[in-house]
């Protein structure tokens, strides 16, 4: 049957820089279903042609070597425009009149919000209003909400109930491109399709895990918008739970959307929530120096654009293992990794040296994927010293050519209906349910102080004397893998 890809927002920089350079990668591969339609609509006055012609632009940039002009010529053919405001019913009617032309009505259709979030709610209702939510014979409707989901729990419960006001769960896709990346599905690979990890994976082998999302760059040109959103909404909420959760989730009964989401849900349901003392202790925060100097951020504001968190999930495999999120801005380099480290020896047979430590598993998901055990080793010639000796396993090195996009792999999976790399409605809202808590404390007058911290090192010296009073450290290593 074919399919209908509707983007709105078209004229806009996710259309262009991410789902139209994975629409095309996914036509080189003969991944898209046949006969697949692309339809843009935004309020820009353009037509099939002009349309095109600006994707393409962008498409040579973007791509780069991947770009073929043949191939390229082939794709653009598929794509369609039509000018309208998705805020404006009558617009969106006329939409839905020119898409029962295209394909005849009886296309699986994708619906997906590449606007603002402010222009959700609106858009939601509309489409409902129009019938675009409804499936009429065989074809689908699936709508794709991108994050933020929301800005708080009661922000993101309204938005629920307007996607529930025209569309059933199974048709709603809120993506986060996190999961999408390879080395996020791997990690469920290396869990639930090897047999060595999982005796030592529980609170009898593990001290701690740690998972950080670092970002070399400042806030840019984004600071109207990271200073109402600040690090916990922009990071945590999304990307570092979702990490979490497929860290500590149990392995379903099936690899099929209901038994995964089931599984993550079930972490978000045990992590202990934040109260009292909790927020001074469990929690840092940090403000980079400049911050204040950003376009668009207020001159004295105390948004935050480092945290550290330490959350417990009160479960039988994970009771008394602390899992330390940590994400900021300005950090010493980019990078996204967990570390699951492992509890030391219960006997030092060679001695307590400086340099005996743990073994530890670290699972870098950018910008090199792949996964490094480090272990100890004897050093040759020298008695019985010790050293750390790393075991790599590099994606790249392992497989020819680049790693597939997130955003590719994510709407192919929405074309076939998969919904596992998805997030669920109660998801979302245990999430926030996590992280209302510590945004609320950290804009009360006793909120833990706002360390300012200089750009290009791992955050405020706070968060490593934190660690370090709990008997920790951080692993702080710009990628492990090259």
């Amino acid at each position: 049957m074919a399919h209908t890809y509707v983007l709105f927002g078209a004229s806009g920089d996710l259309t262009r820089r991410k789902l139209i350079p994975a629409l095309y990668r996914s036509f080189v591969k003969d991944r898209l279903p046949p006969d697949t339609r692309i339809v843009g609509m935004s309020r820009s006055d353009l037509t099939d042609e002009t349309f095109r012609d600006r994707l393409e632009g962008f498409a040579v940039d973007i791509l780069g070597d991947e770009f073929d002009a043949d191939v390229w010529s082939e794709f653009a053919e598929r794509i369609h425009y039509r000018p309208g405001d998705v805020t404006e019913l009558d617009d969106v009617e006329a939409l839905r009149a020119h898409l029962d032309e295209l394909d005849g009505g009886d296309a699986h259709r994708i619906l997906y919000l590449a606007t603002s979030p402010s222009l959700y709610a609106s858009a939601l209702e509309n489409l409902g209003q129009a019938q675009l939510a409804s499936e009429n014979g065989d074809g689908s409707r699936r709508v794709v909400v991108e994050k933020p989901f929301g800005r708080d729990l009661a922000s993101a419960r309204s938005l629920n109930d307007v996607v529930h006001r025209s569309f059933e769960e199974h048709q709603v896709y809120r993506i986060d491109h996190y999961l999408g990346k390879e080395t996020v599905q791997n990690l469920l690979v290396l869990r639930f399709a090897n047999s060595i990890f999982e005796p030592v994976w529980n609170r009898n082998y593990i001290d701690h895990v740690q998972i950080t999302v670092a970002e070399e760059d400042l806030v840019g040109t984004r600071g109207p918008y990271y200073d109402e959103a600040g690090v916990l909404r922009d990071m945590f909420q999304n990307h570092l739970l979702q990490l979490m959760m497929i860290t500590a989730m149990e392995a379903p009964s099936r690899y099929e959307a209901a038994a995964v989401r089931n599984e993550k849900v079930k972490i978000l349901e045990a992590t202990r929530g934040l109260s009292g003392a909790d927020f001074a202790n469990d929690t840092v925060r940090g403000q980079y120096q400049g911050y204040l100097d950003e376009e668009g951020v207020a001159p004295e504001s105390q948004t935050a654009t480092f945290a550290a968190v330490k959350l417990f999930v009160d479960n039988w495999r994970w009771q008394g293992v602390p899992f330390y999120l940590r994400s900021g801005k300005g950090m010493s380099c980019r990078t996204t990794q967990i570390v699951v480290q492992f509890r030391e020896p219960p006997h030092m047979l060679f001695g307590d040296r400086p340099s005996m430590a743990s073994n530890r598993l670290v699972i870098q998901i950018q910008p090199a994927e792949g996964i490094q055990l480090h272990f100890q080793t004897k050093v040759p010639d020298s008695g019985m010293a010790l050293r750390m000796t790393e075991l790599d396993f590099d994606f790249r090195r392992h497989y020819a050519g680049e790693q597939p996009d997130a955003y590719k792999r994510l709407l192919q999976d929405v074309a076939s209906g998969d919904a596992s790399l998805f997030t669920r409605s109660d998801e979302v809202e245990l999430a926030w349910g996590i992280i209302d808590p510590i945004i609320t404390a950290w804009d009360s007058p006793a909120a833990p102080e706002l360390e300012v911290y200089e750009p290009g090192y791992w955050g405020p010296g706070s968060s490593a004397e934190w660690m370090s009073g709990q008997g920790r450290q951080w692993f702080d290593s710009c990628p492990v893998l090259q």
